[in-house]
């Protein structure tokens, strides 16, 4: 019942009345005889809807569909094609923001809805083979982090040096000469050329030995994944070497990343 303070031209029941036949707040507002354009109008009629504790979960407004239809649709649903379907809208990258963005204002619990099924598998991920070509141009990143990994941080000389890293060590700044080889030759063997060609125009000279005070280590990825890593001093003078021979030198696989 309205008190004398009241000056609303309608009342409870009416107020209650105009919700359950309206689907948003300018059709109760409407509904009442008042301007549903007037925010202050809307405001009030809120407040009163409030201190009733009425529902109004099947306001729409400009949506074809209520919170209480988006609650039983997510409830109900495995995976967001679902809940759209439930809803009989349209499941097109805007309206399902729009969907999803209206479920988490009302505190839906949207977990269940990732699907394994929905997931990608491994190589729809990322599934580029490995190219041998390019084993020569990644062998630095990977002598890099062979070497972070074990607390040596490496850096690449700013200017073009006879080293491709230096490396921070126990035993100092080592100078780092990175050398590759894709596969075995005709014999099954991996030579592995550790010459370097002179400062010459003409590319068809022949490669010669690394000055062994020049370079301290050298680091060598093979097409299967061995990495060695070899003392200068152990190399002096030679051009190629057969890197199976140097057993010992063998520290690490990295035949995953070849994989």
């Amino acid at each position: 019942m309205n008190t004398i303070s009241d000056k609303r031209s309608w009342n409870d029941a009416q107020l209650r009345e105009a919700i359950k036949a309206s689907r948003s707040w300018r059709g109760v507002a409407r509904a009442l005889g008042l301007k549903g354009t007037s925010a202050s109008v809307i405001r009030t009629i809120k407040r009163h809807a409030t201190r009733l504790e009425l529902d109004v979960s099947h306001f729409t407004g400009q949506r074809r569909w209520s919170d209480r239809q988006l609650r039983e649709a997510v409830l109900g649903s495995t995976c967001w094609a679902e809940v759209m379907a439930g809803l009989g809208v349209a499941d097109n990258g805007p309206d399902r923001v729009r969907v999803k963005g209206h479920a988490a204002r009302l505190g839906l619990d949207c977990t269940h809805l990732k699907a394994p099924h929905l997931r990608p598998e491994p190589d729809e991920v990322f599934g580029e083979p490995v190219r041998e070509e390019l084993l020569r141009t990644a062998a630095p990143a990977v002598a890099m982090a062979w070497f972070a990994l074990r607390g040596c941080p490496a850096a690449l000389p700013v200017e073009p040096q006879e080293y491709d890293l230096l490396v921070t060590t126990t035993k100092g700044i080592q100078r780092v000469q990175v050398k590759t080889c894709v596969r075995r030759n005709g014999k099954g063997r991996w030579m592995v050329g550790i010459g370097r060609r002179p400062y010459v125009l003409d590319k068809t000279a022949g490669k010669m030995p690394y000055d062994p005070e020049s370079l301290d280590l050298f680091f060598i990825l093979l097409g299967d994944g061995s990495i060695y890593l070899i003392p200068s001093s152990v190399l002096a003078g030679r051009v190629q070497i057969d890197a199976e021979t140097y057993a010992p030198y063998r520290v690490g696989d990295a035949s995953s990343l070849l994989a």
